[in-house]
């Protein structure tokens, strides 16, 4: 069975990266949200050997898949995933401000076109529908980005 753990901080070194996914908001404090199929997604994936850090893959993956740019880059925390089969591993959270969007072209890994759309943190809880667990990604994403002054304080 799969379990998943919301982790505050720096994954330890012993746990391996897998995933890099950016809760990323526009001025009005609303979160970037890509559509795939019909299900509603965070943007981000796995780092690769041209990454320099996990800022680096955030960066590269938004560009990939979105066509924007990121700025005011912070870690949030990670997702501990445990899985009987394999080795416990980490999927990152981190949380920015949209830079400059640009024109919407297909992700240059796969070639789908994502329909790109900003929802409030209720409605992303709600879209993304993770639980309780991404309930408190979320939550603590909202307001890591009001200290860092990513969003005004009365988003």
């Amino acid at each position: 069975m799969i379990s998943y753990k919301w982790c505050k901080g720096i994954v330890p070194k012993d746990i391996e990266i897998k995933q890099v996914y950016g809760i990323v908001f526009n001025e009005d404090g609303n979160i970037f949200l890509r559509i795939d199929d019909g299900l509603y997604k965070l943007t981000g994936g796995k780092p690769e050997l041209e990454d320099k850090s996990i800022e680096d893959t955030l960066k590269r993956e938004f560009i990939e898949e979105a066509n924007i740019t990121l700025k005011n880059i912070h870690l949030l925390g990670y997702q501990l995933v445990e899985d009987n089969r394999v080795k416990p591993y980490a999927q990152v959270r981190m949380i920015a401000q949209i830079d400059k969007i640009f024109e919407n072209r297909a992700d240059l890994d796969n070639g789908k076109l994502y329909e790109r759309v900003f929802k409030t943190p209720k409605e992303t809880i709600n879209l993304l529908n993770w639980g309780d667990v991404g309930k408190e990604q979320i939550e603590d994403a909202v307001k890591l980005a009001k200290k860092e002054n990513i969003i005004n304080k009365e988003c």
